[in-house]
């Protein structure tokens, strides 16, 4: 081309529109937000060029295209000149209410002249110009032709001799070993440009010079956000509060913008890290606005002074109630976040007894771990658990359950642990609140730990979901190691199978093996339960047995003769010494229930002896005869020297047999009770005065079964046991005997109120040992009567029985025991009248033969009653005299 060179294309002041440039999508197209009104955006395209085309992914159709040549470089020049930058435009055409076409100007640096952008692009030679109407060009193109061959001749851009193929970013789109990728950029700041910006807290970028793309989840902090769609985006359709305000104020901040970043761990397939920016921390800066919120398990990654900046900041959106804080209520500190504490009991592979300094017990679970548990060993899913398969004794039939269990109670037990709470799970449906926490011992996570062995799995937290453990990257690592290593339950072979045979309360099996086991003078034990502090059940390794051991020589049982009661103390003793322990025993025999009974050693410490020196048990009168007699009364003597010894010793005296005299008189000493169940002429009671105790009691122990529910098959109830039932009525938890098993079937006593019920053998549980004191129902009989013989009066007898007494509150007073059953009579509180003796006068009731001379006048008043009643004809004596001719002579019944 000839002739004199067009000037440059200044921009008409009345087409003119102004704007801030938002974004640079190649080289050629630009987005421009409105100053006014940010929420409108236009995109333009430069008129009369064509600039090459970048790189594109779409995840959705697995695509990824590759630049064109020197198109990054093409918009590298636009983005560094545009953005975040006021600018002037014009728009020439439309060609879709998506696409305008226009020229856009910037004022230059230099001389505050207008730069035109097109223009720019093509001297640069980053841009061509099209092939439309160049026979007969306008002057803005004539110009565009001319500044092309100016950086043809120069040989600029994509003009010059250099190799195409050295103008194309080689991008890595994806990230085979993240965690390898974090680790190999040692936490170091790395160049990067933001490419977009997801959320107030979420970015994607390049790092720079290898053009790696990543998704950044900002460290120590998240933003309000949309829930992604199918394709990855944020679904915008279902309203999020703040979520638009938080990302635009990170968008007008960040995107496009030269930053530097530092990653610091991962979170499912995204990287996190911080974003260093040269005018400060973004992170810090979305805090102080009130939209972001601290995010303490990605939070323990950053250095202590940066965190503590991050919380300083929210702490001030917090108290100017700003933004995302409006309606913020300071929450419920939890309390001893961090605690030292001795594990006394690993309940489950996630699940720890620890005893803090002040001798209060907390349960603990391993935050964001799910161990083997009672169903097929298969992972779980987070969002739905596969129905339970219950098992008998699921500690031993669930794959990788024992080996959990086993590897933490060697690490643990009796050890010293730190605990920080890392959040607390709320109650839900049946399952009670749950402190979930990072345990460590030595420096060692114990989370990681169980991780890396295989013997737990991983729950994999939304991103959304901030309740996780801190050392949350440190546990996806030890998951991935068991994984690749085929590990534990990650391994589909060699599951490991233990067959366990049980010999709790089986007279014929423990018979069986005694003489097997008392060939041993020692034998290895773990100690799986203890009932009490005497009472344990015991897994002896070497065989696979389950068996119930009872301490020879020593009596713990409350005897209210004793003058003290030692029983709770007693189980809390055995319980911190020996629970799940490695011990040994000697057997020396079985009692009539399969029991077997001996001596025990933990830690070469005889548990008898020490039981007696701490003053919580007696000798026993087998103990006296045994080759340890000496030990206990050496024990005994050391408790009386140091004051323990509690026990009112009386000594043994022949029983006496005492002749009844006229001089002694018959005793009315009222008790006032409350009579809860009825049977014949038997019947239950409460003391009136035990009311407030009793229902103290059952709300600790409701509390204590909801905390801690019973894991399903982990006690089998056995004849005579005391143990936790639940009642059908009110599915409620209620101390109880078991009367009779058959099968899964289970008879109990509910012993604080007298009623029976059959249930399941799953509904019963062990009791708590703090739960072992004295029932509160006694079981007494009616004094001085007797039911009738025939079926229709019997019945009408019983019945009108309990409408008299069944849940009054009436005076009871002793009178006599007679073969084990103690006797007594009721009266009315408020006019002192017999209820039996009323009976009687009504006939339903027949009198006994009572000869003992204390109860002569009671007696008469008792005849004098029936014979009433026999000459009016009531009750049983309509018909006449029903008894037999041999009593006669008394006037009374059988």
């Amino acid at each position: 081309m000839s002739g004199a060179q067009p000037a440059p294309v200044q921009p008409q002041a009345q087409a003119l529109q102004h704007g801030i440039v938002k974004q640079v999508l190649s080289g050629d197209t630009i987005v421009i937000r409105n100053k006014t009104y940010p929420s409108r955006e236009k995109t333009i395209s430069l008129s009369s060029i064509t600039a090459p085309k970048l790189a594109r992914r779409v995840p959705s159709q697995n695509i990824d295209s590759e630049d064109e040549p020197w198109a990054w470089e093409a918009r590298e020049f636009l983005r560094k000149k545009l953005i975040g930058q006021v600018v002037s435009f014009c728009v020439e055409k439309t060609s879709s209410p998506s696409r305008e076409y226009g020229v856009v100007f910037i004022k230059s640096t230099e001389n505050g002249a207008m730069e035109n952008m097109t223009e720019a692009l093509v001297r640069e030679g980053l841009a061509w110009v099209r092939n439309e109407n160049v026979r007969s060009p306008t002057p803005e193109l004539a110009r565009l032709i001319e500044l092309q061959e100016q950086a043809k001749s120069a040989k600029k851009g994509r003009w010059s001799d250099d190799n195409p193929k050295d103008h194309v970013r080689n991008i890595k789109w994806t990230v085979d070993n993240m965690m390898n990728f974090v680790d190999k950029h040692e936490h170091k700041p790395v160049q990067a440009v933001i490419e977009h910006v997801r959320d107030g807290s979420t970015v994607r970028a390049f790092l720079l010079p290898d053009f790696t793309h990543i998704t950044l989840m900002m460290c120590g902090i998240r933003s309000p956000t949309h829930k992604l769609d199918s394709e990855g985006k944020p679904d915008t359709t279902t309203k999020v509060e703040w979520a638009e305000e938080a990302k635009y104020f990170t968008e007008t901040r960040l995107l496009q913008h030269d930053v530097e970043i530092v990653l610091e761990s991962i979170n499912n397939n995204n990287f996190v890290g911080t974003v260093i920016h040269p005018k400060g921390s973004i992170a810090e800066e979305l805090l102080k606005a009130g939209y972001a919120k601290c995010v303490d398990w990605s939070m323990t990654k950053m250095k202590k002074a940066d965190s503590d900046r991050l919380k300083k900041a929210e702490k001030l959106a917090q108290e100017k109630r700003l933004r995302i804080w409006a309606d913020y209520t300071p929450p419920a500190k939890i309390s001893d976040k961090d605690f030292v504490g001795t594990v006394i009991e690993v309940i489950n592979g996630d699940a720890l007894v620890v005893k803090k300094a002040d001798g209060t017990l907390k349960k603990i679970f391993l935050a964001s771990i799910r161990p083997p548990r009672d169903q097929a060993a298969l992972p779980p899913s987070d969002d739905k658990p596969s129905e339970p398969r219950r098992s008998k004794r699921p500690l031993y039939d669930v794959p990788w359950m024992f080996e959990a269990r086993e590897f933490l109670r060697k690490k643990l037990i009796g050890k010293k642990v730190n605990v920080t709470v890392d959040y607390i799970q709320p109650a839900r449906e049946s399952l009670p609140e749950k402190l979930c926490c990072t345990v460590t011992i030595s420096n060692v996570n114990v989370a990681e730990a169980i991780l890396s062995k295989g013997y737990a799995w991983l729950i994999h937290h939304k991103q959304t979901d901030d309740q996780r453990a801190s050392g949350y990257d440190a546990l996806i690592a030890a998951e991935n190691k068991a994984m690749k290593g085929n590990k534990g339950v990650h391994s589909k072979k060699d599951v490991p199978v233990h067959r366990v045979n049980d010999i709790c309360g089986d007279p014929v099996k423990a018979k069986n093996l005694l003489p097997h086991i008392k060939r041993s003078d020692r034998i290895e034990a773990l100690v799986e339960f203890c009932a009490n502090g005497s009472r344990l059940r015991l897994f002896l390794p070497k065989d696979s047995h389950l068996i119930i051991f009872l301490l020879s020589g020593v009596e713990v049982r409350y005897n209210p003769n004793d003058g003290v009661n030692n029983e709770e103390a007693a189980t809390n003793f055995t319980k911190e010494r020996c629970l799940q322990r490695d011990v040994e025993i000697q057997v020396e025999a079985i009692d009539k229930n399969g029991n077997f009974t001996g001596w025990l050693w933990v830690d070469k410490v005889n548990l008898s002896v020490a039981l007696v020196e701490a003053g919580l048990a007696k000798i026993h009168f087998t103990g006296l005869n045994s080759k340890y007699a000496k030990e206990l009364q050496n024990a005994k003597n050391i408790a009386k020297a140091n004051g323990r010894w509690k026990y009112v010793e009386k000594e043994e005296a022949p029983e006496v047999i005492e002749v009844e005299d006229k001089a002694v008189d018959r005793k009315m000493e009222y008790k006032e009770v409350l009579v809860v169940e009825t049977t014949e002429l038997s019947f239950w009671c409460q003391y009136a005065a035990q009311g407030q105790k009793l229902n103290a009691l059952q709300a600790k122990l409701s509390q204590e079964m909801t905390a801690n529910p019973p894991l399903a098959g982990s006690y089998t109830p056995k004849r005579g046991d005391m143990c936790a039932a639940k009642y059908p009525v009110d599915n409620a938890w209620y101390r109880a005997k078991v009367e009779r098993v058959s099968g899964t079937k289970v008879t109990v006593l509910y012993v604080d109120y007298g009623n029976k019920a059959d249930i399941l053998s799953v509904e019963c549980a062990a009791l708590p040992p703090s739960f072992n004191e004295k029932p509160f129902a006694n079981e007494y009989k009616l004094a001085f009567v007797d039911l009738p013989t025939d079926p229709e009066d019997l019945k009408m007898a019983t019945q009108q029985f309990q409408q008299d007494v069944q849940d009054r509150v009436l005076l009871l007073n002793f009178e006599y025991s007679d073969k084990g059953f103690n006797y007594v009579t009721l009266y009315d509180p408020d006019t002192k009248e017999d209820i039996g003796k009323n009976l009687v006068a009504d006939g339903f009731l027949m009198v006994q033969k009572r000869r003992e001379r204390r109860l002569e006048d009671v007696m008469k008043g008792y005849v004098e009653a029936v014979t009433a009643a026999k000459s009016k004809r009531m009750g049983m004596w309509i018909y006449g005299d029903v008894t037999e001719d041999d009593d006669k002579e008394f006037g009374m019944g059988r």
